[in-house]
C-alpha cells in the first residue's frame, strides 16, 4: 500500500521533553504516533470501508473497477473475440 506523510507541529520544548521522557521508557515518538493514528482510523472509518481498503480497493476507484469487471465479463461471454469500447 502506498504511504503518505503527515506533518504536525508542537512547541520545541514540549517535543524535546516528550522525546526525552519517552526514551527513558524505551518508547518511540513515531511508533506511538503511528499507533494513535491507527486508532483514529479504526474509530472514524466505517468497517465496510476499512474492509474495502484492506482488500486493496483503494488503488482503483470503484467505477473504474466496475468498468473493468464489465469488460472482463463481456469478453468472456463473447469468447474474448470482441471487447466493448470504453
Amino acid at each position: 500500500m502506498k504511504k503518505e506523510n503527515i506533518t504536525i507541529s508542537m512547541g520545541a520544548d514540549k517535543l524535546r521533553a516528550t522525546k526525552r521522557y519517552m526514551e527513558k521508557k524505551d518508547a518511540d515518538v513515531e511508533l506511538e504516533l503511528g499507533d494513535a493514528l491507527q486508532k483514529l482510523y479504526e474509530k472514524y472509518v466505517p468497517a465496510p470501508v476499512r474492509e474495502y481498503i484492506d482488500e486493496g480497493g483503494e488503488d482503483t476507484p470503484a467505477p473504474a473497477k466496475k468498468q473493468k469487471e464489465k469488460i472482463k465479463s463481456s469478453a468472456a461471454a463473447n469468447n474474448g473475440s470482441v471487447l466493448p469500447t470504453v
